[in-house]
């Protein structure tokens, strides 16, 4: 290793995983946190030494007090922030939730205010661009059953 490669600054990404869940109307559920202006999908930073998808599982019991299986990983986007610094942003296909695991669902009213299914079309007037964008590729490589790359919400060519 050289001196200049020495000192070189590496990246440090604050590291974040969320989920897609679907109803049986292939709407998306989304929540409303209490502490940000907006809607998301359910989850959050991971710890440390947690796996991208153990910090949504973790995430998801979390915020909807449920369990449901975590599914494949549908996106990976490297989205830095110009306040925050760098992120790696995971989503991971939840499926379409069951009527009892619906059921089943109590928010902590500490994170999170409300939540509801809401379909593709409304997606962009619920959630900052970026977010939309990385939720309708989510949503698109579910469908083509495909993993898809994105930087700032958009796929890299």
């Amino acid at each position: 290793m050289s001196d200049s490669q020495a000192h070189e600054v590496v990246a440090q990404p604050r590291t974040a995983a969320g989920v897609l869940f679907f109803d049986g109307d292939d709407r998306v559920l989304l929540v409303k946190p209490t502490y940000k202006p907006g809607w998301d999908i359910p989850g959050g930073y991971l710890h440390a030494g947690e796996t991208p998808s153990e910090g949504a599982a973790r995430e998801v019991k979390e915020e909807l007090g449920i369990t449901p299986p975590i599914g494949r990983l549908l996106v990976a986007d490297w989205a830095p922030h110009p306040i925050e610094g760098d992120k790696l942003l995971f989503v991971f296909d939840g499926g379409i939730l069951p009527a009892d695991e619906l059921d089943r669902i109590t928010v902590d009213p500490v994170e999170i205010g409300e939540y509801a299914f809401h379909t593709a079309e409304q997606l962009d007037a619920l959630l900052i661009p970026r977010l939309a964008r990385r939720i309708h590729a989510a949503y698109a490589a579910r469908t083509q059953s495909e993993t898809v790359y994105l930087e700032h919400g958009a796929a890299r060519l």
